[in-house]
């Protein structure tokens, strides 16, 4: 079995001054597979990549996994979908639910990028124009390169994929944005790895649900999505840090 790595480009919410909004980078035998996609994103990895102490670029990430359509979580796309078709002329591989595919073209990024101007006259563009989706499933797993997602819907505003993500033997558990929810611990138990999330408000997690786990979850388990005033050194479980990189 060989590890696949996480860089963990972001930890915070949407409303943090400290940090940049919860997005992680998973990579595999030269594969990059980006979990959700906060605004000014080539900016969001390249200080990750800093404090990691490794270069990460936007031309070696051509599939992105968008978790639910919070802007925290997806108002980078347009960014980086415009970046894709005019400098890299190529188009972007939009991974995510038939629930987030059915809003995101329509209700998200219609507006901004269906028309273009080529100097001369506009061009009528389409969601195909610029992506390729790539759906998930909540009944089976699907491959994306070489990672094998499973996906399960959480409890949240909106549908929302929580992940199992596995790689070389080894497995990744990703609560993405959720109220507590016991079945969604059972789905992640079994993971090498853990990252859930913690926020205030009831479509989110309290830390003390999280704190009041068996401990032998809670040693595999790392915070993400917390709130500036979450005290991480006090923290019975261990809170991830940006630019901080884990083998799974």
């Amino acid at each position: 079995m060989s590890a696949f790595e996480l860089v963990a480009l972001g930890v915070g919410d949407t409303f943090s001054e400290r940090h940049h909004p919860t997005c992680l980078l998973l990579t595999y035998e030269g594969f990059h597979l980006a979990i959700d996609c906060p605004d000014m994103y080539r900016r969001v990895i390249l200080e990750a990549g800093q404090r990691a102490s490794r270069e990460l670029s936007l031309s070696t990430i051509d599939h992105v996994l968008i978790t639910h359509v919070h802007g925290d979580h997806m108002n980078g796309l347009e960014g980086v979908a415009f970046y894709k078709h005019f400098v890299e002329q190529r188009p972007l591989h939009l991974v995510t639910s038939p629930e987030v595919r059915s809003v995101i073209w329509d209700q998200r990024l219609r507006a901004p990028m269906e028309r273009l101007w080529n100097g001369h006259a506009f061009r009528e563009m389409s969601f195909e124009d610029y992506f390729r989706f790539e759906p998930l499933s909540w009944t089976k797993e699907v491959s994306v390169g070489p990672f094998r997602v499973r996906a399960r819907q959480t409890r949240h505003h909106v549908p929302t994929s929580a992940l199992l993500i596995e790689a070389g033997g080894r497995t990744l558990g990703y609560s993405a944005d959720t109220a507590f929810d016991p079945t969604l611990i059972e789905f992640l138990a079994d993971a090498d790895l853990i990252l859930h999330e913690t926020n205030l408000g009831p479509a989110h997690t309290a830390y003390a649900d999280l704190a009041a786990l068996p401990a032998e979850i809670r040693d595999r388990m790392r915070l993400v999505h917390y709130p500036d005033e979450f005290d991480v050194q006090e923290s019975t479980i261990v809170g991830l840090e940006e630019g901080q990189v884990l083998r799974v």
